[in-house]
């Protein structure tokens, strides 16, 4: 394939001018960062919203967002492809022509999770991984994200590691970025979780998708995560949530307990380059849908930035 060397995730302000206001702010100091392969990716910041805000969880062949998305300010779109017939060639053809026909850009994909027990299930898992860094080529995006699966279950961590170690290369090559998204009661959910991971596996091409509501869901602190993983923070999924430390449970933004204020101040003091993805997760989503949908864009477009 051809793939572009151009690579720019991340521009930093020179060290020595930063680290006086690293230190008044308390965000900890910036350290160099280690870039995609092989990625040619724009610098700045853009929102993206997540197919699930209007789908949910259900398998309607994203006919509901192709409804709702395109009467909303939103352009990119994150695809939730959980279901059989939604990682098909023909199917990834005809969510290309209709984003075509919407005036819609495809973002990024979110297949199911990590985890395969013994070596015919990382084989699997692997495979799997693998078919859909093709699907996303022929959609034009570059980024892949997953979850993992329910703490103790599915080979853990040394099931997820034992899969990056084959895959992160075949991302590099082919320009990809696989995201890793902390989920609560999941074996990626806490700053352990991904201090072992990234211990093992360095590759610039994987990395974190950092969901504000599921670590607020666990307690686990926006800032400590920022300030551990921002060169490894690639994808960021907002969300509010009702309680902290109360296990994930979505609502509307603006009724929740999280401070996007400071969490999106801090984003931006680490240069953080890429997607803030709306992705509010409901089993079914809230009414009224379009309205909401609408307030999230109002309350986040200021954090964006043009494209370098």
């Amino acid at each position: 394939m051809n793939c572009t060397a151009e690579i720019n995730r991340r521009q930093f302000f020179q060290v020595s001018s930063l680290a006086t206001a690293a230190g008044s702010l308390g965000f900890g100091s910036l350290s160099a960062d280690t870039k995609p392969k092989n990625v040619n990716e724009f610098r700045g910041v853009e929102l993206a919203i997540a197919t699930i805000c209007c789908d949910g969880f259900g398998n309607h062949s994203h006919r509901p967002s192709f409804e709702i998305i395109p009467k909303t300010p939103f352009k990119n779109v994150e695809f939730n492809l959980w279901y059989p017939n939604t990682i098909t060639p023909s199917y990834i053809d005809s969510l290309k022509a209709r984003c075509n026909q919407a005036k819609l850009t495809p973002i990024s994909l979110q297949g199911t999770s990590f985890g395969g027990v013994g070596n015919s299930g990382i084989i699997k898992d692997l495979s799997h991984k693998l078919a859909l860094m093709n699907r996303c080529q022929q959609l034009g995006c570059r980024r892949l994200k997953f979850t993992g699966a329910r703490r103790g279950t599915q080979g853990g961590l040394d099931s997820i590691i034992a899969v990056l170690k084959e895959l992160a290369p075949a991302a590099e090559a082919m320009g990809m970025l696989i995201l890793l998204e902390n989920h609560a009661n999941n074996v990626l959910e806490r700053i352990e979780d991904y201090d072992t991971i990234f211990t093992k596996i360095d590759s610039p091409n994987v990395g974190l998708c950092l969901d504000t509501g599921h670590f607020e869901g666990v307690n686990v602190s926006l800032s400590d995560v920022l300030q551990k993983f921002h060169s490894r923070t690639l994808h960021v999924d907002l969300k509010d949530c009702r309680t902290r430390g109360g296990g994930h449970d979505t609502v509307v933004f603006g009724t929740g307990v999280t401070d996007f204020d400071t969490f999106l101040r801090q984003l931006k003091h680490y240069q953080y380059s890429g997607y803030l993805v709306i992705e509010q997760a409901w089993n079914e989503p809230k009414e009224p849908l379009l309205e909401n949908l609408n307030a999230a864009y109002r309350q986040f477009s200021s954090h964006q930035s043009p494209r370098i």
